[in-house]
């Protein structure tokens, strides 16, 4: 009994602790890299170590925090933005060529950016799409009225007569 009671008090106080232990520890990342270590652990993942990759990973998280706080008012929530970054660094450290002189830190900053720019140009692709059954109207009553009820009228939107005539064929709504 008192076993199980001691359990279900750290079942509960442990979640606890770990949130204040994020809030209060300013090393929620770990240390970047030197330049000696970072070589060492490339030339591991270039014979093809996935621990000296992760540990790569681990020690850039940092710089993709820091990338991210340029986007923080973007509409996107920080967490996502971070694990987009994070995708961007995989991919950087999966591509980068140590033998072309430059850091990995620098290649993989580029790596970041494009990979959080390339997410929000997509957002911004999909929300500016329109469907015939999103409403682009209320009548007198508060109904919302559809883009098909302007095409039976046969009103113009944007300067272009919408025809009534169009034709889908049955399979396309489904």
């Amino acid at each position: 009994m008192w076993a199980s009671l001691l359990f279900m008090i750290l079942n509960l106080i442990k979640p606890v602790s770990v949130f204040l232990g994020y809030i209060s520890n300013n090393n929620s990342f770990p240390q970047p890299l030197s330049k000696e270590d970072e070589t060492k652990y490339l030339i591991l993942y270039e014979q093809g170590d996935e621990d000296a990759k992760n540990i790569l990973i681990e020690h850039n998280l940092r710089l993709v925090a820091h990338i991210v706080k340029k986007y923080h008012n973007c509409g996107k929530e920080v967490d996502d933005l971070i694990s987009i970054g994070t995708i961007g660094l995989i991919k950087g450290i999966s591509t980068f060529n140590r033998n072309k002189g430059t850091r990995l830190a620098t290649y993989a900053a580029r790596c970041i950016e494009n990979e959080i720019l390339m997410c929000l140009r997509s957002d911004k692709k999909i929300k500016s799409e329109i469907y015939l059954q999103d409403p682009i109207g209320v009548d007198k009553e508060g109904n919302e009225l559809p883009l098909t009820i302007y095409q039976q009228l046969g009103v113009y939107i944007l300067g272009f007569r919408l025809s009534s005539n169009l034709s889908f064929r049955q399979d396309f709504f489904l």
